[in-house]
């Protein structure tokens, strides 16, 4: 099997499983997004700016849980135990309602980080939404979502290179890196 495309993350915010899957695709690099309740709030206070996701009209999670699930290819639901409550248990329901492909893996599942490659592949997975429970009900589920996406979407070695400005070189053109001056390299621009 050749390496897996890596989708773009999607999860509301919460603490626990949803933060560790935003948390993994912001140290690779990765896009990411989703949908938070209005005010960005989660049970440990308002999202950080650096999470990248968009606010619901209402407060109610509920809706968010929902919009995760309409907006994504597929949804993941990573957990510590096989009972599914709270938010984990309408994102199951949410999934099904809308016949969205739905994958729950736990630590009791052989090889969790291959059957999460195999059902993004499978499904053409674009937009991977990442579900879990928040850290008060499972506290160690922020390192099992880790744990499965780094095993799942292994870094390749650009994105193990610290970002940081190019080595420049003379250029014919002039000027150490052959940009006009006053202009950005790719991905500095303060868009």
């Amino acid at each position: 099997m050749g390496r897996a495309v890596i989708p773009r993350i999607v999860s509301g915010g919460q603490t626990g499983a949803d933060r560790a899957a935003l948390d993994f695709a912001l140290a690779r690099h990765l896009p990411h997004g989703g949908w938070c309740p209005r005010g960005r709030r989660a049970e440990d206070g308002p999202l950080a700016p650096r999470y990248q996701l968009q606010e619901t009209p209402g407060d109610a999670p509920a809706q968010r849980t929902r919009w995760n699930v309409r907006d994504s290819d597929g949804t993941v639901i990573l957990s510590l135990t096989l009972q599914l409550a709270g938010g984990s248990a309408l994102t199951t329901a949410c999934a099904r309602q809308l016949g969205r492909p739905l994958l729950h893996l736990t630590p009791a599942v052989a090889r969790p980080a291959q059957r999460l490659r195999e059902f993004v592949a499978a499904n053409r997975i674009g937009v991977l939404n990442v579900a879990g429970p928040r850290a008060s009900e499972e506290p160690a589920v922020g390192r099992f979502v880790a744990q499965v996406l780094a095993g799942a979407f292994p870094a390749r070695a650009k994105d193990r290179r610290r970002p940081g400005p190019r080595p420049t070189r003379p250029s014919r053109r002039g000027g150490e890196s052959g940009r006009a001056p006053g202009s950005f390299p790719p991905g500095l621009r303060d868009e």
